[in-house]
């Protein structure tokens, strides 16, 4: 699996917490860290870290319990995976849609942005932006086909 920015600083801060132990001297410390950089994989960022401890090191019973590593060096867990709101991705594409179906999807992208929104608000789901994307879209669509009926009115009642 390819390694994040995120991945490569956790890496980095278990090497800096080695070295600050007094585990790992100059030379080789920073060489590992410009490896750690570099690296593209997770395997890369592991091999790098392996012989090191990632957390606190246990302590004997008689001695205070705190930690050796500050938490920032511990592990992350996975978190779990956000989906994104359907209702806002069907905002965007009737938004998007708008210029070729000649306005008739935009009201169902304004229903749909207003639906997308109060979802997000009460999930915590991703889309937030689709949603305000497909209301713009929508709106904007409405609006030129007022303008457009407003002309009409007016030029026709010019004429009379």
């Amino acid at each position: 699996m390819r390694a994040s920015h995120a991945d490569r600083e956790r890496a980095v801060d278990v090497l800096k917490a080695g070295f600050a132990e007094g585990r790992l001297q100059q030379p080789e410390y920073e060489q590992r860290i410009g490896r750690a950089y570099k690296a593209q994989t997770h395997a890369e960022l592991q091999m790098l870290v392996a012989d090191l401890p990632q957390g606190p090191v246990p302590q004997a019973q008689f001695q205070p319990q705190r930690p050796m590593v500050p938490a920032t060096f511990m592990p992350m867990q996975m978190p779990v995976p956000v989906h994104t709101n359907s209702s806002a991705t069907g905002a965007l594409v009737c938004g998007i849609m708008t210029p070729v179906t000649w306005g008739l999807t935009a009201i169902p992208a304004v229903i749909l942005g207003h639906k997308a929104r109060a979802e997000i608000r009460r999930s915590g789901e991703r889309g937030d932006g689709q949603a305000i994307t497909g209301l713009v879209l929508g709106w904007l669509a409405i609006g030129g086909w007022a303008l457009v009926l407003l002309v009409f009115i007016l030029s026709a009642a010019a004429h009379l």
